[in-house]
C-alpha cells in the first residue's frame, strides 16, 4: 500500500478497534450482571464467574465485529471528507479502487476473523459453557445446602454442615436412609469436594460412619481419619447433556448424529446454523461496501452527508435482517439456503456497483436528499392544517 493508503487504514483500524473493544466492554458487562447469581445465589467462586462470563465473549465478538468495523468505515469516510483529504486525494487522480483498498484489506482481516471464530472458537466456547453449567447445577453441596440447616437432598437422603471456612465444610452431618434396613450416618469435623477423573467426591477428616440396622438395638460405630464419600450417589440424578446445534462443532453440523434427539426434533436448525457459521464472514465485507457506497464519493464540505448516512445505516439493517429472516426460513425449508447466502452477497454486490460508478450514485444521492426536501414540507403543511 502506498503512504496515503496506510494512512487510511491506520485511521479506519484504530476507529475500529476502539469501537469494537467499547461496545464489546459494555455487552459483556450487561451479560456478566445477569450471571451474578452465580456468585450471591449459586456458592460459586469469582474465578467461575469469570469463565463463565468469558466464555461468551466469541459470540459477542462475531456479532459486534462486522457493526463495528461498519460505524468505523462511516466514521473515517465522514472524517477525511469533512478534512478535505478525500476530495484532494480524488482531485489529484486517486480512483475509486485505490481508495477503497485499505477498506477491503481491514475487511478482509475482520472476515477472516470472524471466519475462525463462528466455525471453531465460538461453537466450542458454547460447549464449554454447557458443560461448565450443567456442573454447577449439579453441585447440590452449592446450590442446595445452606449452613446451619438440615437439607432433604433425595429421599431419605439428609445433609447438613455447620459452618463454612473457605471451600471446606465444617462439622459434617450426613443421613442415609434410602435401605428401610439400614440406617447410615455420617459424622465428621471437616469435609471438602473434590473432582476427581471418576468423579466428585466428599473428602471428610476426623469423622464416624454410624449404622443402624432395622430391628436391632445395636448398631456399629466405625472412626476414620480420612474418608471419601462418592457425592454422585447423593446428589440429584443427572441426564446425558444434549447439546444444542449452535453448540456443536461445525464437522458434527456437516454430518449431524441420526440419533440426537434435538436433529431428530428440528433437523433443520442444523441446516440453518451450518448455513450461518458459513456466511457470517461475508457480513463485515457488506458493511465496507455499503459505508463505501453511501460516502466513497469526495463531496464539498457545503453538502451534507447526513442523507448518505442514513441511507447506508438502513442498508446494512436490510441486509442483516435479511439474513436473520432467511435463516429462519432455512430452518423449515431447504431451499430457503439460497436466501442465507443471497443477503449477504447481494450486501456485497449491489453497494460495489454503486461505488464504482460515481455518476449514478451522486444522481441517487440527489435524489434521495431532493425527495426527502420535498417531503419534510409537505409533512409540514399536513401538520399545520390539522391544526
Amino acid at each position: 500500500m502506498t503512504r496515503i493508503e496506510r494512512y487510511i487504514f491506520g485511521t479506519v483500524l484504530g476507529a475500529f478497534l476502539t469501537i469494537l473493544v467499547g461496545l464489546t466492554g459494555v455487552i459483556w458487562i450487561t451479560q456478566a450482571l445477569r450471571e451474578l447469581d452465580l456468585i450471591t445465589g449459586k456458592g460459586q467462586t469469582f474465578v467461575v464467574f469469570l469463565v463463565v462470563t468469558g466464555l461468551s465473549l466469541p459470540a459477542l465478538v462475531t456479532v459486534i465485529a462486522p457493526v463495528a468495523l461498519f460505524i468505523a468505515s462511516i466514521h473515517t469516510l465522514n472524517k477525511l471528507n469533512g478534512d478535505s483529504e478525500w476530495v484532494v486525494a480524488s482531485a489529484a487522480g486517486m480512483s475509486p479502487w485505490r481508495m477503497m483498498r485499505p477498506f477491503a484489506v481491514l475487511g478482509a482481516i475482520v472476515a477472516v476473523v470472524v471466519a475462525l471464530n463462528t466455525i471453531w472458537l465460538m461453537p466450542a466456547s458454547f460447549a464449554q459453557l454447557r458443560h461448565l453449567i450443567t456442573q454447577i447445577r449439579a453441585d447440590f453441596v452449592a446450590n442446595l445446602v445452606r449452613e446451619g440447616q438440615f437439607t432433604e437432598l433425595d429421599s431419605g437422603i439428609t445433609f447438613s454442615y455447620r459452618d463454612k471456612s473457605g471451600d471446606a465444610l465444617l462439622g459434617v452431618f450426613l443421613q442415609d436412609r434410602r435401605d428401610p434396613q439400614r440406617t447410615v450416618v455420617y459424622v465428621a469435623e471437616r469435609g471438602v469436594a473434590a473432582d476427581l477423573e471418576d468423579g466428585s467426591y466428599l473428602l471428610l477428616e476426623s469423622g464416624s460412619i454410624h449404622r443402624q440396622q432395622t430391628g436391632r438395638q445395636d448398631g456399629s460405630i466405625v472412626t476414620f481419619e480420612r474418608y471419601a464419600v462418592d457425592l454422585a450417589a447423593f446428589g440429584p440424578e443427572q441426564a446425558a447433556i444434549l447439546y444444542k446445534p449452535r453448540e456443536q462443532s461445525t464437522g458434527a453440523l456437516f454430518a449431524p448424529d441420526p440419533d440426537d434427539p434435538y436433529y431428530r426434533a428440528v433437523p433443520g436448525r442444523f441446516r440453518a446454523e451450518l448455513h450461518d457459521r458459513l456466511t457470517s464472514w461475508l457480513y463485515p465485507l457488506a458493511g465496507v461496501a455499503i459505508a463505501f457506497a453511501a460516502l466513497g464519493q469526495a463531496v464539498t464540505t457545503r453538502q451534507g452527508r447526513g442523507t448518505a448516512i442514513a441511507a447506508a445505516v438502513v442498508g446494512m439493517v436490510l441486509v442483516r435482517v435479511a439474513g436473520f429472516a432467511a435463516s429462519s426460513a432455512a430452518v423449515g425449508s431447504a431451499a430457503a439456503v439460497a436466501l442465507v447466502w443471497a443477503a449477504p452477497l447481494a450486501g456485497i454486490a449491489i453497494p460495489l456497483w454503486i461505488a464504482m460508478r460515481p455518476q449514478q450514485s451522486a444522481a441517487l444521492t440527489a435524489r434521495l436528499s431532493g425527495g426527502l426536501a420535498r417531503l419534510a414540507p409537505a409533512r409540514l403543511l399536513a401538520s399545520s392544517r390539522r391544526a
